[in-house]
């Protein structure tokens, strides 16, 4: 029988609040707001200092300025918080190979077999966070338990900069006082109608019928009744094992640019490839996702001829998606490309589409390189270049295989 699982989650703090407090000393134990100031602002990201007032992401900006009027609004700089992601995802991938993302940042771990060379896995914890402080100069969360539920959920029980452990056969004793909100996956709707069935805590719900559970949520009705038990068998899946692999972005403010958005697909679209890349792998399906400001979302997909890792080919086709769009532009709140089909060979290229890719592939790991050495803003399609300032870009900007 394999050993336990041995999962963490780790959570970067107040991420881009606390990357504007690292670069500017001013701003440190001051309530910082990262995000638009406009009628329609809205905040990316709360510092903790700020989070004190009732502040929080996603919340209009305005509301927020009426709750901390002494806050510190700032737009924020994509770039910048891209760079440190990186370099903390190197940390995480220096300890072990299987690492999840799930956003710019934030990530699960499977340490299982780094046991051996680095310690149980609270001691690789401790470590992860250290090397990540020393580092970055940057506090993390992390939670450590036998699967992913758990872990993202002890994540976030003692932060900031916090260290929670459940511990196998403790685990009901440590679930079941927390509300039933504090489970992955229950918004405000479904904790209304648990709530209406007398299940305030986890130990509640778990004490409900699974019939109840059924004909109340249909199929996630089985869900909550195994994670209210703690069970989730969901595996750790690395870029080299997913089926899909996308990134997206959310703006603090609307896109009213229909350049603006073609800027930013062609810079998503080179994340994907250096992704594929980095993990040898090729996409045949390119995916655009794109969440207008009435909050609509539309997705569209393209097939390709065969399978590319190119960055040029995903961003064109994947702006190609988006020009589809855009005779009849409306602002855009969210930005998403993606790639699926995954394989890991290439498709067989003519006679003279062959030396054109071998000259993208050159061009292609010299990008890699530069990036690798330099940090991601040292390089990017010259289509990227015109992404305007104002938009103050935020995230979480997920980075999550799709499985």
């Amino acid at each position: 029988m394999p050993p336990p699982r041995s999962i963490l989650h780790v959570d970067m703090d107040a991420f881009f609040a606390s990357v504007e407090q690292l670069d500017d000393p001013s701003l440190r134990g001051r309530p910082v707001l990262v995000g638009g100031t406009g009628p329609r602002g809205v905040v990316a990201a709360a510092s903790y200092e700020a989070r004190a007032f009732g502040c929080h992401s996603a919340m209009p900006s305005a509301v927020a300025r009426r709750l901390c009027p002494h806050a510190v609004f700032v737009k924020g700089s994509f770039a910048r918080y891209k760079d440190l992601s990186s370099r903390v995802f190197e940390i995480l991938e220096s300890v072990t190979p299987r690492v999840q993302p799930v956003s710019i940042d934030e990530a699960f771990m499977d340490v299982t077999g780094s046991a051996r060379l680095m310690g149980d896995p609270v001691a690789i914890a401790r470590s992860v966070r250290a090397m990540i402080l020393e580092q970055t100069g940057l506090t993390a969360s992390v939670g450590v338990a036998s699967n992913k539920f758990l872990a993202k959920l002890a994540s976030d029980l003692d932060k900031p900069d916090g260290l929670t452990v459940f511990e196998t056969g403790k685990v009901q004793q440590k679930l079941d006082p927390l509300p039933v909100g504090r489970i992955w996956g229950v918004g405000p709707a479904a904790e209304r109608k648990l709530h209406a069935l007398g299940a305030r805590t986890i130990g509640q719900l778990r004490a409900l019928p699974r019939e109840t559970l059924d004909a109340r949520f249909g199929s996630y009705g089985e869900r909550l009744w195994r994670l209210s038990r703690g069970i989730d068998d969901r595996p750790v899946h690395t870029d080299g094992e997913a089926k899909s692999i996308s990134h997206e972005r959310t703006f603090a403010q609307n896109l009213t640019d229909p350049d603006a958005v073609r800027a930013i697909i062609l810079d998503l679209g080179e994340l994907v490839a250096r992704r594929l890349r980095r993990h040898g792998r090729f996409a045949r399906t390119v995916n655009v996702k794109i969440r207008f400001g009435d909050f609509e979302t539309v997705t569209r997909s393209s097939t390709l001829e065969r399978p590319t890792d190119r960055t040029g080919v995903i961003a064109a086709e994947a702006r190609g998606l988006f020009d589809a769009w855009a005779t009849t532009f409306r602002s855009v709140r969210l930005i998403g490309v993606g790639v699926s089909h995954l394989s890991e060979s290439p498709g067989q290229a003519g006679l003279f589409d062959q030396a054109q890719q071998t000259r993208d592939q050159a061009v292609d790991r010299a990008a890699d390189e530069i990036t690798r050495r330099f940090g991601d803003g040292a390089i990017r399609l010259g289509g990227a270049l015109k992404t305007p300032a104002k938009h103050g870009a935020h995230g979480p900007g997920s980075d999550t295989p799709l499985t």
